[in-house]
């Protein structure tokens, strides 16, 4: 691997705004994917795997992949198999890929590759925080080795798209992301890309559509995943398609392109009747208690754009 790049490790849950994501990831020149550890979400284990490693031979890439946590730590949860297909690929029935998973378990994965590039691992989490929790709970020093963390999650104030108030990722596995929430923002903070900033960076239907249609392999492989949850988002969502993972990578990838930010305390509410899974932000610090996370409220949507169109080689 090239020194001159920037190590970046994704936990995920393919998902098909997770591939978008992967494959941003994929065609930056900045940076060089060091792995994909996965967990369930948006489907269960066995196809998120499978997601992962066809997104792989699909770009050409030979990114190793570990399997993780095949439910949340504590509590069953709902997935979002009726946004992105039961196999979370748009049920297109894909070849399986030949590649398969590294006998490693993901949060193994984690540690072990946080050593491997302590200080310089930008450390990106698309999905329920299972893996991370897990990771954390073995080895607590694991945010002294970690540059950047970038977690796509939470709803900044309570506008939730899987419960009236929880934004999904945080809502599959609370516990979880209690734990990272509260080692990492001792350790300096996090940056956090909620799904209300998602819905300020829509990406317009007709581009997108023009941008699927480009006959790159990428693109043709994407148009035929995402058509299931795009009709599916136009139906519901009106002329703008929502890809929280993408704009989240966007900020990591390029934080250069963040053009407004809050930094304030951020907790998970485990216990609440209507609001388990709520990130809960004190915007007025009425808590004493110190910032934890960075909150990306703004990001700039021409460059957001043209990452997801060098994504799908779509110029």
């Amino acid at each position: 691997m090239s020194t001159s790049k920037i190590p970046l490790l994704i936990d995920t849950d393919p998902g098909v705004d997770d591939a978008l994501a992967i494959l941003m990831a994929f065609a930056d020149a900045r940076h060089e994917v060091v792995g994909l550890t996965i967990a369930a979400g948006n489907v269960g284990l066995s196809h998120t795997v499978g997601n992962a490693l066809k997104l792989c031979e699909v770009a050409g890439v030979d990114v190793p992949v570990f399997a993780g946590c095949d439910a949340p730590l504590l509590h069953p949860a709902r997935d979002a198999a009726y946004v992105h297909g039961q196999d979370g690929f748009g049920d297109t029935g894909y070849a399986p890929a030949v590649r398969k998973a590294e006998a490693e378990h993901a949060a193994l994965a984690i540690l072990r590759l946080s050593h491997e590039h302590a200080g310089r691992l930008l450390l990106v989490a698309l999905g329920p925080l299972t893996n991370l929790a897990l990771a954390l709970k073995l080895d607590p020093t694991l945010p002294q080795r970690v540059d950047r963390l970038v977690v796509m999650g939470g709803a900044f104030t309570a506008h939730g798209n899987i419960t009236a108030a929880a934004e999904f990722n945080i809502a599959f596995d609370p516990e979880a992301a209690y734990i990272v929430f509260e080692a990492f923002g001792a350790a300096g903070g996090f940056d956090l890309v909620d799904w209300e900033a998602t819905l300020a960076h829509g990406l317009p239907h007709d581009d997108v559509v023009k941008w699927l249609q480009a006959g790159s392999v990428r693109a043709t492989f994407y148009e035929a995943i995402s058509r299931q949850t795009r009709e599916w988002s136009a139906d519901r969502r009106g002329d703008r398609w929502h890809s929280a993972d993408a704009l989240a990578m966007a900020c990591a990838l390029a934080p250069e392109g963040l053009l407004e930010h809050q930094t304030r305390p951020v907790a998970v509410e485990l216990d609440g009747r209507h609001t388990r899974g709520a990130t809960v932000v004190d915007w007025l610090r009425q808590g004493g208690q110190p910032d934890t996370a960075r909150l990306v409220l703004r990001y700039d949507q021409s460059a957001f754009e043209q990452r997801v169109r060098d994504a799908l080689a779509a110029g």
